[in-house]
């Protein structure tokens, strides 16, 4: 969609924030993803080469990480993802916010690491959001959606006022069929 066809509410998520430093990622935008066709195929050619040059590792990990950090460290936790991912699309023009939440491992083979809280990205086309996910770049079942917006700073996981410790933290997730009945799981892909 052009611009000026953009609803208000939609305008937000084209402009830098604390943690998509758009500014410093544009040139690197426009040379990487210019030739790529507009809308989906745009945004999957984004997806695409941030999944394919940034390094998940949760050793990695850094609070203070911005997009540009992921892109020349080219190292990163899954919100390191979603934050280079939503910065290429802001340069080229395409809305794009930050989601955290729960991706369990429904559906899939069981990980060595047991799944916990992630993020990913929506990118605003057609007239609607859709789920992009760099860090996995994988349709997925079970996205249980926590917080949307600019970036980690708007939906932190943990806002902490004070000194605190964290003794336990579980989560776990099933899925059900339309009657709300546990499906159970025999067949991994």
């Amino acid at each position: 969609m052009a611009i000026e066809e953009l609803p208000d509410d939609v305008l937000i998520y084209l402009m830098a924030s604390r943690y998509c430093d758009t500014d410093l990622l544009t040139a690197a935008a426009w040379d990487l993803f210019d030739l790529l066709p507009k809308g989906w195929e745009r945004v999957q050619g984004i997806v695409d080469w941030v999944n394919n040059h940034i390094t998940f590792n949760y050793q990695d990990a850094d609070s203070t990480r911005t997009a540009h950090g992921a892109f020349e460290q080219k190292k990163g936790v899954c919100r390191d993802f979603a934050h280079l991912a939503i910065s290429f699309c802001r340069a080229m023009n395409i809305p794009a916010r930050y989601i955290n939440g729960h991706l369990g491992d429904i559906r899939i083979k069981p990980p060595a690491d047991p799944m916990d809280f992630a993020a990913w990205m929506q990118v605003y086309l057609a007239g609607r959001w859709w789920t992009f996910d760099p860090r996995n770049n994988a349709a997925r079942v079970g996205r249980i959606v926590i917080g949307h917006g600019r970036d980690a700073a708007d939906v932190a996981l943990l806002s902490s006022f004070g000194g605190h410790r964290l003794e336990a933290f579980t989560v776990w997730t099933d899925e059900v069929d339309e009657a709300g009945n546990k499906i159970e799981q025999t067949n991994y892909v």
